[in-house]
């Protein structure tokens, strides 16, 4: 199991919480409060591991917090 920094936010815009997982381009998800974003964002880090392993493309280790 990967272990990987994610970054809650605040957005104004869209009015929603952004989880964000720096290692892992383009891996973000939201939600309306932390723990919904929390989890969605797990999901989407769950995904585009196996999308990179269907790919053959390389997984970032995660860095240490």
């Amino acid at each position: 199991m990967y272990q990987y920094k994610i970054m809650i936010s605040w957005s104004d815009v869209d009015r929603v919480y952004i989880a964000e997982v720096p290692e892992l381009p383009g891996c973000m998800a939201h939600g309306d409060t932390p723990t919904a974003a929390l989890a969605n964002v797990n999901d989407a880090i769950q995904l585009w591991i196996d999308t990179a392993h269907e790919f053959g493309d390389p997984i970032p280790a995660p860095v240490p917090i």
